[in-house]
C-alpha cells in the first residue's frame, strides 16, 4: 500500500508502514532524493519570516535544513543530536517522545550552539510534524538557550498537526486505518 504525496510540485509515491494494529502511517524519508529535498528548501523558505538561524532535531531534518541554509544565503544551522559528542560542552538538553521511535529520546545541543542562538530569532524546521513532540523538544532547547522563536515549519503536517495554526508547512498528510484508507 501506497500513499501519493503532492508537494512541492513533486509527486512521491509513499509506502504505508503500521505503527500499530489499525494505524498506518506513510513513511516520508528525504534522505537520497536531492530534487525533493531541494525543491521543499525552496518552497519553505518562500514562506519562511525573518530568521537569524535555523534549528532541527537529528537526524531526517539534516538535509532540509543545510537545502534551506544554502537557498537562504545562511552559513550555520542548528543541530539538535540524539547523542552527547565528545566535542560538546555546557550541554542543554531535553527529552522527547517522537512517533516514530520506540523509547523516549534525549535531544541535546553544545554549549556553543546555545549561546549562538541566545537573543537571535529562531525558525525551527523538520520534516515532518506529526504529535508534535519533537517540535515541542526543539522548542524547549530555544528557550533554555534564550532565543526567539520566530517560526516553526515542516514539509508535512501529519494526523492531528494539520489543524495546527502555529506551524508552516508544504501539504498535509493523513494517517490511515489498517485497510490503507486515509482517517
Amino acid at each position: 500500500m501506497v500513499y501519493k504525496l503532492q508537494v512541492a510540485g513533486l509527486t512521491r509515491d509513499l509506502p504505508l508502514c503500521p505503527i500499530g494494529e489499525n494505524l498506518n502511517i506513510a513513511a516520508f524519508v528525504l534522505f537520497g532524493d536531492v530534487e525533493l529535498t531541494e525543491c521543499c528548501a525552496k518552497a519553505l523558505i518562500a514562506k519562511a519570516p525573518a530568521h537569524d538561524v535555523m534549528i532541527t532535531a537529528e537526524s531526517k531534518g539534516i538535509p532540509l535544513i543545510h537545502a534551506m541554509c544554502r537557498e537562504s544565503g545562511k552559513n550555520r544551522y542548528v543541530l539538535a543530536r540524539k547523542s552527547v559528542k565528545l566535542y560538546m560542552k555546557d550541554v542543554v538538553e531535553c527529552e522527547v517522545q517522537s512517533i516514530t521511535t520506540a523509547a523516549k529520546q534525549t535531544l541535546y545541543i553544545d554549549g556553543a550552539d546555545a549561546e549562538y542562538m541566545k537573543g537571535k530569532r529562531v525558525l525551527i524546521v523538520d520534516d515532518v510534524i506529526s504529535t508534535g513532540e519533537s517540535l515541542h523538544a526543539l522548542e524547549q532547547l530555544v528557550a533554555r538557550s534564550g532565543g526567539e522563536i520566530v517560526g516553526r515549519m515542516a514539509i508535512l503536517a501529519e494526523g492531528d498537526a494539520i489543524g495546527r495554526k502555529d506551524i508552516t508547512y508544504l501539504a498535509p498528510l493523513p494517517l490511515f486505518d489498517g485497510e490503507g484508507k486515509a482517517i
